[in-house]
């Protein structure tokens, strides 16, 4: 089992806990939806156009539901308030002095992958050597590199792999889509915008892979391997 125990410390020292526990195999959250989940959290919701799940099935949509906790606690606050984000793993820990937003972005996107939505899901592998902070360049290392090695495991497999990368290209718009109308489940609450903001920052990281892959501008990757293409 995976655990990331992440610890938000505001100015004043005070100190909110969040712990997200990772089935290590099927790389799934481990949580109970909450009780009295609100109207914003049911599936049919501002649903999102490519989703798959059927709502006779799956009243909640599962990254509403699981996202509840944080958002609800954090409805009230501003995004550029000063926070320390500490970050506790089995291997190593993270700490960094940054914004409010930051620290909710990096939860929301370990929940988001790994609450059971069809679409997000596609993202799962990235979760198991999960970097908080990361900047965009790191994140489009991170995500070509997770890409190129499952269509390396496709090829072992007698598949046919995709090394033109326009699968994560594909990915990344429906993971953009699935963003945008969150966004609007978000904006229904008439909140302050520290959770709108978090979510707001992964479109961003979402936006910059596909524009640098869709625009050929890899260059600054291409250079880390320079004396190897020799």
């Amino acid at each position: 089992m995976l655990e990331f125990k992440y610890h938000l410390i505001d100015t004043q020292g005070k100190q909110k806990d969040f712990i997200f526990r990772i089935d290590e195999t099927e790389l799934t959250l481990i949580a109970s939806l909450p009780d009295n989940l609100p109207e914003w959290t049911k599936l049919n919701f501002h649903k999102c156009p490519t989703c798959t799940l059927n709502e006779s099935e799956h009243l909640y949509c599962p990254v509403a539901a699981h996202l509840f906790p944080i958002f609800e606690f954090f409805r009230n606050s501003v995004s550029y308030e000063n926070t320390t984000v500490v970050l506790e793993t089995k291997d190593r820990n993270y700490s960094k002095h940054t914004s409010l937003q930051q620290g909710v972005s990096a939860m929301s996107g370990v929940v988001m992958v790994t609450s059971g939505c069809p679409i997000l899901s596609k993202l799962k592998p990235m979760v198991r050597f999960h970097l908080p902070f990361a900047s965009p360049q790191e994140t489009l290392y991170r995500a070509m590199s997770m890409y190129l090695m499952e269509q390396y495991c496709k090829y072992k497999q007698g598949l046919k792999p995709d090394w033109e990368l326009q699968g994560l290209i594909d990915i990344y718009e429906k993971v953009h889509e699935v963003n945008l109308v969150f966004c609007q489940r978000l904006t229904s609450l008439q909140s302050k915008d520290a959770n709108v903001n978090a979510l707001i920052i992964l479109d961003n990281f979402a936006n910059y892979i596909n524009f640098s892959i869709d625009h050929a501008k890899l260059n600054r990757i291409e250079e880390l391997f320079r004396d190897n293409l020799k």
